[in-house]
């Protein structure tokens, strides 16, 4: 069995201030012409469909466009739903869509139960995870706690119990949205942060011979069993250094993996350059990023005059200005941002109580503040899910 696997095509997002649109339509052909050309059996794609609950037009007729290449193309298509999708809303008419070879996987209660192709070697069994927000499927899992890790361990026991009733060689392929422990992130996802966890173990998806995971941008590999596509384009430049591709998965008989990367067509490449005005103006080692999208650190002491048209009449799509004088560590004037870079909401809360308090919170404290934010996040994701309705 070949087939494809991609992710997090965030259909609808912009690039900063450039429009997407486009270079997400050329990653479809190239998508459909992959398929095409290396004969793949199936195309597996692991959530983040589009960028957001209620995409903008433009992004469904381009994602109807992509439906109906690959039905007629006549190769099997399982989605699931991320956690920038509405699964309600994604989901929509998928029993008449399956019909047409096209499976949408939106409902956490159909986990366990898999879309099954076949090849010449027996069946494969295709299971879909859609985003599995915990507060949300809690009930649905029997979990006392909910965490990433409880809920995604309870649907591959749903997973396992399935498979182990199916003929023997079945061989299996799982869908998950989740970010797995080992994973490289980058700036561009949104942040799944539960009970002060965001990742999972790999070990989860033990007992499946493949798992083609979706939320990070960055292709990689945990391990030859459990790997993320990434995005096909970036959206951030702390991509600057990713390789856009996707999985083409070879699964023979007994199971065992081959996988190659395929490149996805990038419209530019992401440049980050550093250093005072005058030296990027006339660096001639910057040449080679001319004609990439830059992102421009500055750091002169002080904020020199127009900055970002200077930038411009040399790299002429810089889109991104920052602002960072190099200054000792211990000198007031050093931003309120750069002290707070790389942080997470729950850790700057720590950190104010400590301020005004003159000591960090207990345990107990701890787990307040956890339990609220964690609050917070459900709130804001059963609100995003009634808007879609």
């Amino acid at each position: 069995m070949r087939f494809l696997h991609t992710s997090d095509w965030h259909l609808g997002r912009a690039f900063h201030r450039v429009n997407m649109l486009e270079a997400q339509a050329a990653f479809v052909g190239h998508l459909v012409a992959t398929v095409r050309e290396r004969e793949a059996d199936a195309v597996v794609v692991s959530g983040d469909v589009y960028d957001r609950a209620v995409p903008p037009l433009a992004a469904v007729e381009l994602f109807d466009d992509v439906l109906h290449r690959l039905a007629a193309l006549g190769v099997p298509t399982v989605m699931i739903s991320g956690n920038h999708d509405s699964a309600r809303r994604l989901g929509v008419g998928a029993g008449l869509i399956g019909r047409a070879g096209i499976h949408l996987r939106t409902e956490p209660a159909a986990c366990g139960t898999p879309v099954v192709l076949r090849d010449a070697h027996g069946d494969v069994a295709f299971y879909g995870l859609p985003y599995l927000e915990p507060a949300l499927v809690k009930d649905e899992f029997g979990v006392a706690r909910p965490s990433h890790e409880a809920v995604l361990a309870a649907a591959m026991e749903r997973v396992r119990a399935d498979l182990a009733g199916r003929a023997p060689g079945t061989r299996s392929v799982v869908l998950a949205h989740a970010f797995v422990t080992g994973g490289e992130a980058s700036d561009s996802e949104r942040d799944i942060t539960v009970g002060g966890v965001a990742a999972v173990p790999a070990g989860v998806f033990d007992g499946v011979d493949y798992a083609a995971l979706g939320h990070l941008h960055g292709s990689q590999a945990i391990s030859e069993r459990v790997r993320y596509s990434g995005s096909p384009l970036p959206y951030s430049f702390s991509e600057a250094a990713h390789r856009k591709s996707m999985w083409l998965v070879d699964l023979d008989a007994a199971g065992t993996v081959t996988a190659e990367r395929v490149d996805c067509p990038v419209p530019r490449p992401l440049a980050r350059i550093r250093g005072p005005l005058e030296d990027l103006l006339a660096d001639p080692d910057l040449a080679r990023h001319e004609d990439s999208w830059v992102e421009a650190t500055l750091t002169d002491a002080v904020r020199p005059a127009d900055p970002m048209a200077r930038l411009a009449a040399r790299f002429p799509h810089t889109l991104s200005l920052v602002f960072a004088p190099e200054r000792a560590p211990d000198d007031p004037d050093v931003s309120y941002a750069r002290r707070l870079a790389g942080r997470s909401d729950e850790q700057i809360a720590r950190d104010f109580v400590a301020h005004v308090r003159g000591a960090g919170p207990d345990t107990h404290e701890q787990a307040v503040l956890r339990d609220a934010f964690d609050a917070v996040r459900a709130d804001d994701a059963g609100r995003e899910r009634e808007a879609a309705r």
